[in-house]
C-alpha cells in the first residue's frame, strides 16, 4: 500500500502473514497489499497454479521471492493442518498475522438446496477457518502475541434471500471469532473480523446452487461493487488502525449493517421484499 506520495508502506515490515484463499479474489489483493507493506507472505489456496500466479505476479513487481512461501492447502483437510503450520515456522519462524478468507458463497432457495450443499458452506466457511485457528494459535500463546483474521460478510450480520446457507455459516463465523475475542486478549493475541459488502469477484460465479454445482452467473449487485485491490487497501489499514470489526464497501449494502443494529423490524421488511423481487426474476428467467 502506498501512501499519498506513492512510496509503499511499512506497517508490516518483516511480520509474516498468511492468507488462505489467496489463489483469487479479496485474497490475491491482500497478498499484493502485505507485499507492498513489507511483510512476508504465505498464500494458500487449493488451486497451486492460481498462487502461483499471483506469487509470480509479486515476483514481476518487485518482489523477493524469498519473501512468498505458496503452500498449497485445503481448509476441509484438518489432517494436513499441523504440517501446514509447521512448514510456515520452519520457512519463516513464525506466524504473526492468520486471515481466513477461504469460502465459498450460496445462490439458491432454501426448498431447493440439498443439505450436502449446507454441509459443504458449513465444513468450508466455518469448520475449516477454526481448524486453522487452533492450529496455529498454541504457536501464538506460546510467543505470547499474534493476530487472528476472518473474513465474514454483511451476510454475517443481515440474512439475505437464496443464502441461507451462506448467512448461516457467516454467521457462526462471526459469532466464534468474536468469542475468540474474549479468550485470547489477555494473552496479547488481536482478532478482527472483515465484513465486506459488494466486492468486485467472482465470488457470484463460483457460488453453489441448491444441487452443488457452480451458479456460473453474474451478480449485478457483485459487479458494481467496490474494486478489489481498494477492499483489500481498506482492510489493511484497518488492520493498522487497530479495528476489531472492519466494514468494507461503499454500496447501499453497508447501510443494512446499521440498518439491522437500529431497526431491525425494518431490515427484515426491506430483505423480504429483496426476496420477492429476486424470486419474480428467478421465474421470468
Amino acid at each position: 500500500m502506498r501512501d499519498q506520495t506513492g512510496r509503499k508502506g511499512d506497517a508490516f515490515q518483516d511480520q509474516v502473514v498468511w492468507i488462505t484463499g489467496a489463489s483469487s479474489g479479496i485474497g490475491a489483493a491482500l497478498v499484493h497489499e502485505f507485499i507492498d507493506q513489507g511483510a512476508r507472505v504465505v498464500l494458500s489456496a487449493r488451486r497451486e497454479s492460481e498462487l502461483n500466479n499471483v506469487s509470480r505476479e509479486c515476483v514481476e513487481g518487485g518482489c523477493d521471492a524469498a519473501r512468498l512461501l505458496v503452500l498449497p492447502l485445503d481448509v476441509t483437510h484438518y489432517d494436513a493442518m499441523p504440517a501446514a503450520v509447521q512448514q510456515v515456522l520452519d520457512t519463516f519462524g513464525g506466524i504473526d498475522l492468520l486471515i481466513n478468507n477461504a469460502g465459498l458463497s450460496q445462490r439458491s432457495l432454501c426448498l431447493d438446496t440439498d443439505m450436502d450443499v449446507y454441509r459443504q458452506l458449513l465444513e468450508v466457511d466455518v469448520l475449516g477457518q477454526i481448524a486453522l485457528t487452533k492450529s496455529v494459535l498454541p504457536h501464538m500463546v506460546t510467543r505470547g502475541s499474534g493476530h487472528l483474521a476472518v473474513t465474514a460478510s454483511v451476510a454475517g450480520k443481515v440474512g439475505a434471500p437464496l443464502r441461507t446457507g451462506y448467512c448461516a455459516a457467516k454467521h457462526a463465523v462471526m459469532g466464534f471469532f468474536d468469542a475468540l475475542r474474549t479468550e485470547v486478549a489477555h494473552q496479547n493475541i488481536r482478532v478482527t473480523t472483515i465484513i465486506p459488502g459488494f466486492i468486485r469477484t467472482d465470488i457470484a460465479r463460483n457460488a453453489l446452487t441448491g444441487t452443488g454445482a457452480p451458479a456460473g452467473m453474474a451478480d449485478g449487485d457483485i459487479d458494481g461493487g467496490m474494486d478489489v485491490q481498494a477492499c483489500a487497501r481498506m482492510i489493511v489499514d484497518g488492520f493498522v488502525a487497530g479495528q476489531e470489526e472492519i466494514d468494507v464497501g461503499v454500496g447501499p449494502e453497508m447501510d443494512l449493517l446499521k440498518l439491522k443494529r437500529d431497526n431491525p423490524t425494518a431490515a427484515f421488511r426491506l430483505m423480504e421484499a429483496m426476496a420477492a423481487d429476486a424470486l419474480t426474476s428467478r421465474a421470468a428467467e
